[in-house]
This record gives C-alpha cells, structure tokens and sequence, in this order.
C-alpha cells in the first residue's frame, strides 16, 4: 500500500455517497444521542463528509463545525438546504486546529471514519487532535465496526446498503498491519455498478481505549449501536464514548 491519501476516498465517491449510504446507517438515532451528549454545547465533527449528521445537529439549534478532506464532500454539503449552518475546514481531520483549544463540548469520529487513517500513528495523533479540541468534561465519541477473524490474502463479502442497492467488498488483509486494502462493489440505481476503493487501518476497541488514555481521555460508556444497545461479546459494531477529566487535569 502506498503513502495514505486522506482526499481518495472523497473523490471517488462524494458524487454517490447520499445516493448509496443515505438510508444504511441510524441517522435519526446518532442525532439524537450526540445532541443529548453534546448538552447545548459547540460539535466537533471530523470526517462531516456530505453532512449526514452535521445538519440534522445544526437544525436542533446546536453551533457544528466540520472538517474534511473532501472538497467534493464539503461542496455537497453547502450546496443543501441550511448548508451555510454548518461551519466547514478543508483539512485532513487527523492533525487539524480548529480556532482556540478547548473549544468544543463534544468532537465525534462516525461511521468507522477513525479507519480510514492509515496507521496506528496516525490514529493516535486523531485522539490527541480530539482532546486538544475538547473542553473539560468534555466527551469524543467514536462509532466502528468490531475486528472479527478475517484470513490473510483475498476475500469477499456481501454488504447490505440502502434499498435498492446492494454491495461486495473484495478485500487484501495484511493483519500484521491490520490492514484491509478494499475495493467497493456497489450494484443499483442509475449507473448499476460503482467500483471505488476503501483501505482500513482496523483497531479493536481496547487498541482504541488504549489511544485514548495516552491523550487523557477515559472511556465512559460503550453500545453496540446508537440505540444504546448494551455492548457484547457478540456485537459486530460499536459507539465509543471518550471523556475529558472535569478539570482539564489528565
């Protein structure tokens, strides 16, 4: 795998990404548990793409800047209705600075986004980009799919997206690296097939909860879903809720 490339994902899919992914994931839920997370105070979202959560939080009255690395991402976003309600940087989210430290009351990394950095470095400098971002008290929270025994080389696998599209996912498993270089096969609607790339840097979520302490964040609380479904052994997904010590201290 060569050198990771934060803008790839985004222009390969941005133009079809609502299309395909608008209906696969708990938007509703996910709004409603960071709006309560969040407690009136300022969001962080990094990877904000095309605006799932983004605007849906900006409409519940709550002030929203997002970061990506997707000009495509960010022009689709604005160009929706109350898009200008939602304050964007063109940056690639692992290391960026948004205005003053300790800023906002929440920062959220959604939908397995914290794999789409290449290296456990570059996952690391993402929890001290959030934590340098949080105000005290303040909480990341960090939704991604659970690591299951994955064979080394070439595999295939069936994925269920919005109606009227189904997807295969043709895989390259390096698991010294815990790396899955992918290619997205998606059939449906207008154009029928969309192929575009997907590289994973997966972590388990007790990796993640190691990241975490280095940057002085606790975990809190862990579900399976945005419902609050209590976390398991058989849970294929998870929301991570990170918090900041009361007192700035770590």
């Amino acid at each position: 795998m060569g050198e990771h490339d934060p803008t790839e994902y985004g222009t390969h899919i941005a133009a079809d990404y609502d299309e395909i992914y608008g209906a696969a994931f708990d938007t509703d839920g996910a709004v409603a548990c960071l709006a309560e997370l969040a407690a009136d105070g300022p969001i962080l979202e990094l990877g904000v793409g095309t605006g799932r959560l983004a605007l849906p939080l900006a409409a519940r009255g709550l002030t929203v800047h997002g970061v990506d690395s997707s000009a495509e991402m960010l022009e689709l976003l604005h160009a929706k209705p109350d898009g200008e309600a939602v304050t964007t940087t063109l940056a690639d989210f692992c290391d960026v600075r948004v205005g003053d430290p300790g800023r906002f009351s929440l920062v959220v990394l959604a939908v397995n986004t914290m794999y789409a950095l290449g290296s456990q470095a570059e996952q690391v400098q993402c929890f001290e980009t959030a934590a340098w971002h949080l105000a005290p008290g303040g909480c990341f929270v960090v939704e991604a799919w659970v690591p299951e025994p994955i064979p080394p080389g070439v595999s295939l696998q069936p994925r269920l997206l919005s109606p009227g599209y189904v997807g295969l996912v043709v895989a390259d498993h390096d698991p010294a690296r815990q790396i899955l270089s992918t290619q997205q096969i998606v059939f449906g609607g207008e154009a029928k097939v969309r192929v575009f790339p997907v590289v994973h840097r997966y972590a388990w979520p007790s990796e993640l909860d190691v990241m975490a302490r280095m940057n002085a964040l606790h975990l809190e609380r862990r579900w399976q879903d945005w419902s609050r479904t209590p976390y398991g052994p058989l849970s294929r997904n998870h929301v991570s809720v990170y918090r900041a010590s009361p007192d700035g201290d770590t």
